[in-house]
């Protein structure tokens, strides 16, 4: 596969959303972004918070902004918080570097991410990880 496709992408937020049931979280949003940044699909469970759609995308967005998932992000912001903030402030604040914003990659090819946000970042992360994978993908979290 060369390109992330709207089915594939739909897949991946089912799947995603289905685990998020099965481990009983808080309501998430789920965002897919193809390789260019674009988004192919978002979709917020009933009683999502205000802002997390927006989250949602900034960990989709900053893991393509600096093709490593956010979990890689998260832990360089950690070790070098003036690089990562001067990347944000170059992005316009568009990244949110917590984990939960996962590569999608097929062979070697980057296809796009998933960013989730509503629950804890590593819950986030999880049903990230299993939507990529139930659409038979490799998951990159970092």
């Amino acid at each position: 596969m060369s390109e992330l496709t709207l089915d594939v992408a739909r897949k991946i937020l089912d799947a995603a959303l289905a685990k998020a049931v099965e481990k009983k979280l808080k309501p998430l949003v789920v965002t897919v972004l193809d390789a260019r940044g674009c988004v192919k699909v978002s979709a917020a469970q009933d009683g999502t918070s205000l802002l997390r759609s927006e989250i949602a995308h900034g960990k989709a967005y900053g893991a393509l902004a600096m093709g490593m998932g956010s979990r890689a992000l998260f832990q360089r912001a950690q070790e070098q918080a003036y690089f990562v903030d001067a990347v944000n402030t170059l992005a316009q604040g568009r990244l949110v570097p917590v984990p939960g914003g996962v590569l999608i990659q097929s062979g070697g090819a980057l296809l796009g991410a998933v960013g989730i946000s509503g629950d804890t970042s590593d819950n986030d992360e999880a049903c990230a990880i299993a939507g990529i994978e139930a659409a038979g993908l490799k998951a990159n979290p970092g």
